[in-house]
């Protein structure tokens, strides 16, 4: 994933995800959309305090008043990150790393944070982001594509590598 509106979105949820099963983030996806414009990293880095007020009362979402503020945060320095690099993209795919032989045989053997996520994570919370802990920041860098560690009789690893 390389579009920076998405990988926003997917930060955001992922923060949204922390102590909650992942099917409750997915039922409420569109719900999230339609609560944070679309993602739309400049208007979500405008809202206000009645913004907040609004999405606190909103049970399409969920109504976490830390997170809900935690993603207006970090909109607003994601446009400082972008200023400073050109674009959330090139941020977060710094931190690829070189294929790895030693795939994953069970889940089990699936690690919940990595060495780039462990930077990561220091890296954004150095530029003030919340909720981006090392296993929520691993949990997104799987999900867009920076990481691969499917396992070798799923169908996405070899796709995923290529």
């Amino acid at each position: 994933m390389h579009d920076d509106t998405r990988l926003f979105e997917k930060i955001c949820l992922e923060g949204f995800q922390s102590g909650l099963s992942w099917l409750t983030i997915l039922r409420k996806r569109e719900n999230f959309r339609r609560a944070f414009a679309g993602f739309d990293i400049q208007r979500v880095a405008r809202f206000s305090d009645r913004d907040v007020a609004r999405l606190v009362d909103d049970v399409g979402i969920i109504r976490h008043r830390g997170k809900i503020v935690s993603t207006i945060n970090n909109a607003r320095r994601c446009e400082e990150l972008v200023s400073e690099v050109g674009s959330l993209d090139a941020f977060v795919w710094r931190y690829e790393t070189e294929p790895s032989d030693d795939v994953p045989r069970s889940m089990s053997d699936v690690p919940s944070q990595s060495v780039a996520s462990v930077q990561l994570s220091k890296d954004l919370k150095r530029r003030g982001w919340t909720f981006v802990g090392p296993t929520t920041m691993y949990a997104f860098l799987q999900s867009v594509g920076v990481v691969n560690d499917h396992l070798n009789e799923c169908w996405v690893r070899r796709d995923a590598r290529a």
